[in-house]
């Protein structure tokens, strides 16, 4: 296969990678009390070495009490925390890599089968994870107010602390995408509506907060996805139409780049065309966008947490599209957690070096 593609320079606004590989954000759960260790560092450096463009950090949390439901979470705010992601960046940069946090707030979340639990309740839109099932409280206007300021500040640590670019995770049914969707936003305000442009108001505010904090130079990410975790095949935004609805919108408040989230890549995201979700989201917006789901390997990554193992997979399809211009980068997760040097094996076509996933890989940060 020719993976010629992927390894093209990309550069925009403040992000200028040696390739088209980003690695996905992929939660670890190895800060203690929310802080990144040395080992955290050592775990990203090595993805760095192994030449991974860009590297998104997993899921790291805005300064709320209850946007985290697990304490080995890491926090992006506070002192010890944003030290601790100094020294990551700062391990990344002298490896030669990129990196941007992914910033992000859980939302109303199902209690942590550990047992912890956030010194306040869970916030949503309306206190709902999903249909039907509360677990937490309804927002004020107030809290609203200040979980923007805090993704905002969030934004500006990470440009000050020397980080590429930042990410706001709007996906996988989290704070966000709570409000986006009708199953769970069942407000009356402002934040509320019938239709998805009137709930994604919250997202707007977020983003316009963002760029305000970062400027007008620095690369803003925005991870979305159609599927939910209490609904796998449901759709936000049913037809093109409403698509161009929901995501031009978000692009004109100031993001960059739409990270689009899909269990499988190569499923087409609506009749009548093969395009995926982010090709489809840089047909609407004109934007750059990043494809993800299942690459490189023949199992989805819901399924790898429930203990199924996967084979290194063929990546001919996703080259046919790129080479289309469908999208213009791919994040990889399973491939990257288990094998930092996956980027470095596919540019030097050593593909009877790659290493397969088993569940195991999530019990550690794999260093070689």
């Amino acid at each position: 296969m020719n993976t010629e593609g992927l390894f093209r320079p990309f550069s925009l606004k403040s992000l200028n990678i040696k390739n088209r590989i980003v690695m996905a954000p992929m939660t670890r759960s190895f800060s203690p009390n929310g802080i990144p260790t040395a080992n955290v560092a050592a775990y990203y450096r090595k993805r760095a070495e192994g030449e991974a463009g860009l590297i998104l950090s997993e899921g790291t949390v805005i300064n709320r009490v209850s946007s985290s439901n697990d304490a080995n979470i890491p926090h992006f705010y506070g002192t010890e925390a944003l030290a601790g992601w100094k020294n990551v960046i700062d391990e990344v940069h002298q490896a030669g890599g990129s990196m941007g946090p992914q910033i992000w707030h859980m939302g109303v979340m199902d209690n942590h089968r550990s047992g912890w639990l956030p010194a306040e309740p869970f916030e949503g839109p309306s206190g709902l994870n999903r249909p039907g099932f509360n677990n937490g409280k309804t927002m004020t206007e107030s809290d609203i107010a200040d979980t923007i300021a805090a993704f905002g500040q969030a934004a500006a640590d990470a440009k000050s602390l020397g980080f590429d670019c930042v990410e706001i995770h709007g996906a996988h049914g989290y704070l966000i995408d709570q409000f986006f969707w009708e199953g769970t936003n069942e407000r009356t305000d402002l934040y509320g509506g019938k239709t998805l442009p009137e709930r994604s108001r919250f997202a707007i505010e977020v983003i316009k907060e963002v760029r305000k904090r970062v400027g007008d130079d620095f690369a803003v990410i925005i991870r979305l996805s159609q599927w939910k975790p209490a609904a796998y095949t449901y759709q936000l935004a049913k037809t093109p139409q409403e698509m161009e609805a929901w995501l031009n919108p978000l692009a004109d408040a100031g993001v960059d780049i739409f990270h689009c989230s899909q269990r499988r890549f190569w499923e087409p995201e609506f009749e009548g065309s093969d395009l995926n979700f982010a090709g489809w989201a840089k047909k609407i917006s004109g934007k750059a966008t990043i494809t993800v789901g299942s690459v490189g390997l023949n199992g989805e990554f819901l399924a790898a947490f429930a203990g199924e193992s996967s084979q290194p997979s063929s990546l001919d399809e996703l080259m046919r599209r790129m080479d289309r211009g469908d999208f213009d980068l791919v994040a990889v997760g399973r491939p990257l957690l288990s094998d930092p040097f996956w980027p470095k094996k596919i540019h030097e076509g050593r593909t009877d070096e790659l290493k397969g996933f088993t569940k195991e890989a999530l019990a550690e940060l794999v260093l070689r």
